[in-house]
């Protein structure tokens, strides 16, 4: 054999060597390679194990506590917990039940629920308080959504409520009212989670709706036994309650004038609802307009004459609005949209003897004039409302920018005009009230016109007159409707004067 030929066997050779060595590596890395799983806790590597199967078996065979607990088949690693499957040659397999351990003393182990997000809108205005967002956890979806409802039918009758999913409302025929619109003013989000047993899990559709009532600050109910001659309205002006508030809080009883039995123990705890219910209310409603007293005086007559010489008769007028109910109470601001006449109102004219009096006026007859134009519609009265007690009524009148007058003669004492014109609820101008004018009447009696737009029409130090316009209905302040807060002190309000429920007053 030639050398060169010699040479070229040898390399042959040498090729085919690494060639069958290659071989066998790469069937030796086939045959010896095992599939096995790395487990991660938060990022951080516990070690790695054969049999996923087996470690989820271990947990669900370990945990029966939680599965009693929770009434579930199946309870599954913590949050945080990652596996990826390997292949490798590496022998330092850890065993299944020191995983286990690991992350048994690590972090709490889980269950499929859902996790429910509320989100309370930001805040924009200066003064207001900002709510944190919250989440909840179920096992069941459906003991939220029950949840939900019941809340609703807490504020809205279930019959109604029932008509208006359906869309199955009765049209109005001349006068009613129907729900145009039912929402919450937060966002409410519900996805499928694994949760940690160390939440708080809610299984039970009625802790829930209690819950969502009344927060979790008053968790621990309040209940009072009901005396003799204890009313409705009674019991809840003695718990800082008002009526719709103890309705809500008691639905066993459908109106204030239910009868409570004595030795029944009511609940009389504060409502203060997690979620914010707005209905929004188009009515349609006739309602009377009480006909102003004029006086006519006849010299010719004594002064002992006194004759009705025209019959006063009340007008009637229909009277459209959309009105806006949040968590069970009228909302501030009564939108009308609508009115008329279907009687119109007759003056009652007396004719008396002598001469005219100086300084009469043609009036209802009463000693106080009403502050806004007519129609009006009081939305909150003088009472308690979400535990603390309104002080004044509030009026709707006929929208934005409709006058304001002075309900009696008198000298202005305090106006506010630096309040934007627009407020929100809990908004700290102008002290809560906003833009506001107060009026010395003198007899120890002051009024308060609160809440409104910036363009007041008097000064302090001005004396005004009964019926006067003194400024211009808006919405400043904690406000979150257009109204008048109108309040009746006797005294100095705010400096030891009394606030007095204003309708006892035109009565």
């Amino acid at each position: 054999m030639k050398k060169s030929e010699k040479t070229k066997t040898i390399i042959l050779t040498g090729i085919i060597a690494i060639f069958l060595l290659i071989i066998g590596l790469t069937t030796r890395d086939f045959d010896y390679a095992k599939k096995t799983y790395q487990v991660y806790l938060n990022g951080n590597k516990l070690g790695l194990i054969e049999s996923k199967e087996e470690l989820y078996n271990l947990i669900n065979e370990e945990q029966k506590s939680i599965k009693e607990t929770y009434n579930v088949e199946n309870v599954y690693p913590p949050n945080g917990f990652v596996i990826k499957e390997y292949n490798t040659y590496a022998e330092n397999i850890t065993t299944v039940k020191n995983i286990y351990e690991t992350i048994k003393d690590k972090e709490d182990f889980t269950v499929k629920g859902y996790t429910i997000k509320i989100k309370y809108n930001d805040s924009s205005n200066e003064g207001d308080e900002e709510k944190d967002d919250i989440t909840l956890y179920v096992l069941d979806e459906n003991v939220f959504k029950d949840a939900l409802k019941n809340v609703v039918t807490a504020f809205i009758n279930e019959e109604d409520y029932n008509a208006y999913v359906n869309n199955e409302q009765e049209p109005i025929n001349e006068v009613g009212e129907i729900i145009e619109d039912m929402y919450f003013e937060e966002t409410v989000t519900i996805k499928p989670s694994y949760i940690s047993v160390e939440e708080k899990i809610y299984t039970d559709v009625t802790e829930l709706t209690q819950y969502l009532l009344f927060g979790a600050e008053n968790a621990n109910k309040i209940y009072y036994t009901v005396k003799k001659g204890d009313t409705i309205a009674s019991v809840s002006e003695e718990n800082k309650l008002n009526s719709q508030e103890f309705l809500i809080a008691n639905p066993k009883y459908k109106n204030e004038d239910s009868i409570l039995a004595i030795g029944d123990k009511v609940d009389v705890t504060l409502i203060n609802p997690v979620l914010t219910l707005v209905e929004s209310i188009y009515s349609i409603a006739d309602e009377e307009q009480e006909f102003e007293k004029e006086e006519e005086y006849d010299s010719t007559k004594p002064y002992t004459f006194s004759e009705v010489t025209q019959t006063g008769i009340s007008g009637i007028e229909r009277i459209s609005r959309r009105t806006k109910i949040v968590n069970g109470e009228t909302g501030q601001g009564v939108e009308t949209l609508n009115t008329v006449t279907i009687r119109e109102t007759q003056k009652e004219i007396t004719v008396k003897g002598g001469t005219k009096p100086s300084g009469s006026y043609v009036d209802t007859g009463k000693k106080w004039g009403w502050p806004t134009n007519r129609p009006y519609k009081i939305t909150s009265g003088f009472e308690y409302r979400w535990g603390s007690f309104h002080n004044a009524i509030d009026i709707s009148g006929t929208g934005e920018g409709s006058p304001i007058y002075a309900a009696r003669d008198g000298v202005v004492t305090v106006t506010e005009t630096n309040c934007a014109n627009h407020g929100s609820y809990r908004n700290t101008c102008g002290g809560t009230f906003g833009n506001h004018v107060i009026i010395n009447h003198g007899d120890n009696y002051y009024t308060m016109y609160a809440h409104l737009l910036q363009n007041v029409a008097v000064n302090p130090g001005e004396t005004v007159k009964r019926g006067q316009i003194i400024g211009y209905m808006g919405s400043s302040g904690s406000s979150t409707g257009v109204h008048l807060h109108f309040g009746i002190s006797e005294g100095v309000p705010n400096q030891g004067g009394s606030w007095k429920n204003p309708l006892i007053y035109y009565r």
